[in-house]
């Protein structure tokens, strides 16, 4: 599914009307009907609902479901805002409208506001400003803004809560926009529905399909998009009946260091319960037993270091290369991983310690193996590109690196996100925020480093690992609950997230 930044959805808007011959208060219809829906399918006509409207086209949204709803038969009071005695054309036909309907509680606000009283069982639906704002809100608006974030009602926005008018945070001020409780983004999710710091003011959000240009959207070009269960399922490979251990591949994972060996642990057995056919650990002397009670499927190659990772190994008899976890970063460690990356020449997958290595030695970068994938969570990140100032920032400056060194990155936390060396984003929906736990991360690069042995390229790898581990995430989290959640139940939930996604 396609994502698109705010300032590309009038094109859309405008493709549609012009493609199926109808007017935008035709569309504005079509998508307050849908809008009404989502509200009459969740809250009854005993819920008060009190609406603000702008004096743009979201504002035109919001008297149109304001309209639909009182025909419903609930009980809405609407609050147009026209400060400036200018409407848009199609929020002057909605108002004209509203106000033909009989026993309408409609007031029109020029100067000055006079607050209804509002209770915890009412509803607010935002209609002040949609994704076309291009200035912060301010002054008047800004009032009325804090009057909503104050009162205790539930708020829905109407497509994007008012004030979010920009992914790069030009226009925003944090002060002066609308904190939903739920957001009704019409036809596809926007960009910034997937940055932390909006997380609070969007709430939770819901897609509404209000029948824009499937042919519109196809066309229309979106470096980001959002990963669907179906294009998983599509890329995963069948298995043959005559299949033997040797068709799945041999995995190299270099981890553990002293005191770290749960890192290489958990990362191998995630690497087992994801379809590898063989694992080599190579791990400091002091790893060996520990690994051979707790990882029996897997052979354990010596270092002949006691405690680190100090001496590269031959990867003539692997498929793909998993390094990082639990790596530490000895002086020995540094050196050994310099060496062992510029000689690989496997699929491999980057990850811990080994990141944190490579920003000491950012010149590095340039002879790591072929399209090498990295893991970092947005720390490790960091430490790459340099300090960021939001999340959009951060995804700028992944892109950058990604292209400047044809890597690709794999950006950890809610919606994981992949990012290609040719700049595509790629969201991650699966996961939650129990799996924000210690060695979480470790059992992701087993899942990745499984695939790759299998031959799956490192985007098909990265986008089926990012999927089941969030999947098993949420699979134990319906188990087990979010707090007690432990990196190795999600190992513990794997079967069944592949069960789940091979339909078995």
């Amino acid at each position: 599914m396609k994502i698109f930044p705010s300032s590309a959805l009038k094109k859309l808007d405008a493709y549609t009307i012009e493609s199926e011959n109808i007017t935008f208060i035709d569309l504005m219809e079509r998508a307050a009907r849908v809008i009404t829906d989502a509200l009459t399918n969740r809250w009854s006509k005993e819920v008060p609902i009190v609406v603000f409207a702008g004096p743009g086209n979201n504002g035109g949204d919001a008297l149109a479901v304001a309209r639909l709803l009182i025909q419903r038969g609930y009980s809405v009071k609407t609050f147009l805002f026209n400060i400036k005695g200018h409407l848009s054309a199609d929020c002057q036909t909605n108002k004209e409208l509203l106000q033909a309907v009989d026993g309408v509680d409609f007031t029109e606000v020029n100067k000055t506001f006079v607050p209804p009283p509002l209770n915890e069982d009412a509803l607010i639906i935002d209609g002040l400003f949609g994704t076309g704002l291009n200035n912060p809100i301010s002054g008047g608006f800004a009032a009325v803004v804090d009057y909503i974030n104050n009162a205790p009602a539930t708020v829905i926005s109407i497509d994007i809560p008012s004030g979010l008018g920009s992914e790069e945070c030009l226009h925003n001020n944090w002060e002066s926009i609308v904190h939903a409780d739920f957001t009704l983004s019409l036809q596809l999710p926007k960009l910034a529905f997937f940055f932390p710091e909006n997380e609070d003011i969007i709430g939770e959000w819901q897609l509404l399909d209000i029948g824009l240009s499937r042919e519109g959207i196809e066309k229309m070009t979106s470096n980001y998009s959002l990963v669907e269960e179906e294009e998983i399922r599509s890329l995963i490979k069948p298995r043959k009946k005559f299949s033997h251990k040797g068709d799945f591949g041999h995995a190299l994972l270099i981890a553990g260091s002293y005191g770290m060996a749960g890192a290489s642990i958990l990362a191998a057995r995630a690497c087992l319960r994801s379809g590898v056919g063989r694992i080599t650990i190579h791990a400091p002397i002091c790893n060996n037993d520990i690994l051979q009670i707790t990882v029996p499927e897997a052979v354990v190659k010596q270092d002949v270091d006691e405690h680190y990772f100090s001496w590269p190994s031959d990867t003539d008899a692997y498929q793909a290369l998993g390094i990082g976890p639990g790596l530490g970063t000895a002086e020995e460690t540094e050196d050994a991983l310099l060496k062992q990356l510029k000689k690989c020449q496997l699929p491999t997958v980057i990850d811990a310690d080994a990141l944190n290595l490579l920003a000491k030695n950012r010149d590095a970068l340039k002879s790591l193996p072929p399209n090498p994938l990295l893991t970092p969570h947005p720390k490790e990140l960091e430490r790459l590109t340099g300090k960021c100032q939001n999340s959009h920032e951060r995804l700028t400056k992944a892109c950058e690196l990604a292209q400047t060194f044809h890597v690709y990155i794999l950006l950890k936390g809610a919606y994981s996100v992949l990012i290609t060396p040719g700049k595509e984003c790629f969201f991650n929906p699966t996961g939650n925020t129990g799996m924000a736990t210690a060695g979480s991360g470790d059992v992701l690069t087993g899942i990745i480093l499984a695939l790759l042995a299998q031959g799956y390229v490192v985007e098909e790898a990265a986008k089926i690992g990012a999927f089941i581990h969030g999947l098993a995430g949420d699979f134990a989290w319906e188990r087990l609950g979010m707090i007690s959640l432990t990196a190795g139940d999600i190992i513990n939930f794997l079967p069944e997230a592949w069960k789940y996604i091979n339909n078995q």
